[in-house]
């Protein structure tokens, strides 16, 4: 009886051994469901026992990276972890008729895929993708992937850079209507939010800010499809712009107005030259940022131009000056070298008269000067000579003394006119500019 038993015990350890490794295995569980490469049951036609009802589709799209935006060519490169899920009807077994195997992992080339696409690709994706489904034993079928997809975004750079930008990325069937394929968002706007922000690895000069989910139906030749839209919200973070761009503007503009204490006026014009020159430099920069169309201008590109008129208007204001003061000093030169009173005199001088003399431009006689009594052989008093001779110079000082007031005094009057027209256009100069920038950056603040 022992043996009886000893032999039983052995036999029914033999058949669980047997059994064990029989059906522990997820090749069995292949093989029960008839998977194989070449089965096309299962890889060309949509997994639905019954073609009257929709497959339904969940899509879930998590945001872990922000790789770039473009402005220039409008582009935006998100990096996405992509989950799209389904039923397949003709894929289910009982986990515990195979000890307990609840899911298998297979090539994605064995089953059928939802035609998916993102309507927002610009380019073609280069990078390897996930080859492998997930299945579990009811029949749910998960596809994930990590995507870097290069997409176009209408970007509004009216306020860069202090702009939030919204890019879409919208996923459709290529093929497949809406009674076909039923496209379901797998998480809401605030879970899809959520995820993001927990999972976000770079973000690059972008702040992350939201996401929402939306559904669309688009009509296409008479048939209806689903669209799930995500709206990705992103803001530029400024702080490096600002430095190196708006703040050198900043710095040149307040160069040229303290260009204005500037003594030496040809020292003045060549500085005032030579900011303009810096602000041009920048101008091209900013060409190479911004992109060539856009419906608004950029208050950057105003704030850059508005900047380089007023700097403009400081060189035209500086060369003004400058005209008004050189024409002033001709014209004391004229009055001082060639009066009217003095002209036929001067003339008279040139005709080389052996009974004148000529003392700054005014032709005295001899006989007035006594200067005959100092070539005549006759001996005068010196004392009375001298007198008569510094009377004779009193008169031409009198007579020279009108006009150096007259030239004087013309002088002095453009300089006033020069003064006045260099207080009045700073007082102007800097209120536009105060008013200007204090305008500019409330338009920049305002959301």
């Amino acid at each position: 009886m022992s043996s009886f038993l000893v032999s039983v015990t052995c036999l029914l350890f033999l058949i669980d051994g047997v059994f064990l490794k029989r059906v522990c295995s997820k090749q069995d569980v292949l093989e029960y469901l008839n998977l194989t490469k070449g089965n096309e049951k299962f890889t060309t036609c949509r997994p639905a026992l019954d073609w009257t009802y929709p497959t339904i589709i969940y899509v879930d799209i998590y945001l872990y990276g922000i790789l770039s935006m473009i402005e220039k060519s409008q582009i935006f490169v998100p990096l996405l972890w992509m989950s799209v899920s389904w039923n397949n009807d003709r894929i289910s077994w009982d986990p515990n008729d195979f000890c307990g195997i609840k899911n298998v992992i297979l090539p994605k080339e064995m089953l059928w895929k939802p035609d998916l696409y993102v309507l927002e690709t610009a380019e073609k994706e280069d990078g390897p993708l996930n080859p492998f489904l997930y299945i579990t034993h009811d029949g749910n079928v998960t596809m994930e992937d990590d995507h870097k997809i290069v997409s176009t975004c209408t970007m509004n750079v009216h306020k860069f850079p202090f702009d939030t930008q919204t890019c879409h990325i919208t996923v459709s069937s290529i093929n497949h209507s809406d009674k076909e394929i039923k496209l379901v968002p797998a998480s809401n706007s605030s879970k899809a939010t959520q995820v993001a922000r927990e999972s976000i690895l770079t973000q690059g000069e972008w702040e992350f800010l939201n996401i929402s989910v939306s559904m669309e139906k688009d009509s296409y030749e008479g048939q209806t499809f689903d669209r799930i839209k995500y709206t990705i919200s992103v803001r530029r973070m400024p702080l490096m712009h600002f430095i190196n761009f708006q703040l050198p503007i900043l710095f040149f503009l307040i160069l040229d107005l303290a260009s204005f204490f500037i003594p030496d006026r040809g020292e003045k014009l060549c500085f005032k030259v030579t900011v303009l020159l810096g602000i041009s430099v920048l101008l091209l920069i900013l060409n190479d940022i911004l992109p060539s169309k856009s419906h608004r201008c950029p208050l950057i590109a105003t704030y850059v131009i508005v900047i380089f008129s007023f700097m403009l208007l400081s060189l035209l204001e500086t060369i003004l000056v400058i005209y008004l003061i050189n024409m002033s000093s001709e014209q004391d030169t004229k009055w001082v070298q060639r009066p009217e009173d003095l002209n036929s005199q001067t003339d008279k001088c040139k005709g080389g008269s052996s009974d004148h003399i000529c003392y700054s431009g005014v032709e005295a006689p001899l006989e007035s000067l006594m200067l005959k009594e100092i070539y005549s052989k006759d001996k005068m008093n010196d004392m009375h000579l001298l007198q008569q001779i510094l009377e004779e110079l009193q008169t031409i000082k009198q007579t020279l003394v009108p006009h150096t007031l007259r030239a004087q005094t013309g002088q002095k009057y453009w300089l006033g006119v020069v003064k006045c027209i260099n207080r009045l256009f700073f007082v102007v100069y800097l209120i536009s500019i105060c008013l200007f920038l204090g305008f500019l950056f409330q338009e920049w603040k305002v959301e």
